[in-house]
């Protein structure tokens, strides 16, 4: 069967503080390898209400060659090393 929903998001969950469903904000936890790492609040009190980890590995990809890019040394020019 096809994924036709594609990547839901959630606009309201359920808030076990304020005791009703409330809009969400959704923060960036982590990026991995296997996809972003996604945690909901509560806009009202701001309690965790849920989490989400989708499969899309392209934050990842591009940070890590990002990463790659700046650590490597300019060619012609000595790695300066700091004394402790």
């Amino acid at each position: 069967m096809a994924d036709s929903f594609g990547e839901l998001e959630a606009s309201s969950l359920f808030c076990p503080r304020c005791k009703r469903a409330t809009p969400v904000r959704r923060k960036l936890l982590l990026v991995l390898p296997s996809g972003n790492k996604y945690d909901y609040t509560c806009s009202v009190c701001g309690t965790q209400v849920g989490g989400k980890t989708d499969s899309n590995s392209e934050d990842f990809r591009r940070l890590a060659t990002t990463a790659q890019t700046s650590l490597s040394p300019t060619p012609g020019r000595p790695v300066s090393r700091q004394r402790s």
